[in-house]
């Protein structure tokens, strides 16, 4: 399979509107339930994130959409909120500015920016976790040592294969670009670093061969430097169903994320 069928998740997925629609759906009726606090980390009408509350001095975790940095905003994750709250676990979702507007590396900034905002509120430095585009922000958040730890779901932390792929109409990457912003080739969270040093690589047992690869790869690369990490490849899952065990309170992927956000 070439690498622009082995990236382009939406054609592997035919039924993936149905499973977006369900995402829209839950987080309307989660925001129903629930109503966020919008909290602006930038001057940027993008630079908002939603906090879900579970109580004044509840731990925190902040969440990180995917869309290939190009699509989605914080509207469309509200419903992975009730399963946090029903841990007493306080959850932010950020949206941020896309691609083309802006570069990737603009949109790092952003997520530095947030992650920052809800550390100095909190007081201390979230878990954070994301999907696709946000496992590989999730693991940019752990080298930068501002995660307390990180789980990529369906991360993609080598850019280099997105170059020859339509999909880099939008984001516009040299190999130079590309490498820079690749997690594979940032410094690893050790100990010197005040931050975390635990990575779990979660990805669908269904996906693509590179997305499989990808995760696998991040996983023994960090973990032969001394980082703490984990590779879970769930069965049945694709690249949208990865997502589901995050609307279950009672999902092991879930307990693992409130028991690394208690620690």
């Amino acid at each position: 399979m070439s690498l622009e069928a082995e990236y382009n998740n939406r054609a592997l997925v035919p039924d993936h509107p149905a499973v977006m629609q369900g995402w829209r759906d839950a987080a309307e009726a989660a925001r129903a339930a629930t109503p966020p606090l919008a909290i602006a980390y930038g001057p940027g009408p993008r630079e908002v994130m939603d906090l879900f509350e579970a109580g004044p001095d509840a731990p925190v975790a902040v969440f990180l959409h995917g869309g290939y940095w190009q699509a989605l905003d914080k509207d469309w994750f509200s419903g992975i909120a009730p399963a946090f709250l029903a841990h007493g676990v306080s959850l932010a979702i950020p949206s941020y500015d896309l691609c083309p507007e802006v570069r990737l590396g603009r949109i790092l900034r952003q997520v530095r920016a947030a992650v920052e905002a809800m550390r100095a509120r909190s007081g201390t430095r979230p878990v954070v976790f994301g999907h696709s585009a946000g496992g590989h922000m999730a693991a940019c958040m752990l080298s930068e040592g501002r995660a307390a730890a990180a789980v990529a779901i369906s991360g993609v932390f080598d850019l280099a294969p997105l170059i020859s792929t339509s999909l880099n109409d939008a984001l516009a990457l040299d190999a130079a670009e590309a490498a820079a912003l690749s997690p594979i080739h940032w410094p690893v969270p050790d100990g010197s670093t005040p931050g975390g040093t635990v990575l779990d690589c979660v990805v669908g047992g269904d996906e693509s061969a590179e997305f499989l690869r990808q995760s696998r790869m991040m996983a023994e690369l960090w973990g032969g430097r001394g980082v703490e990490t984990r590779y879970d490849a769930l069965p049945g899952r694709n690249h949208f169903t990865v997502l589901d065990p995050l609307f279950d309170a009672d999902s092991a992927l879930v307990r693992r994320i409130v028991a690394l956000v208690k620690q």
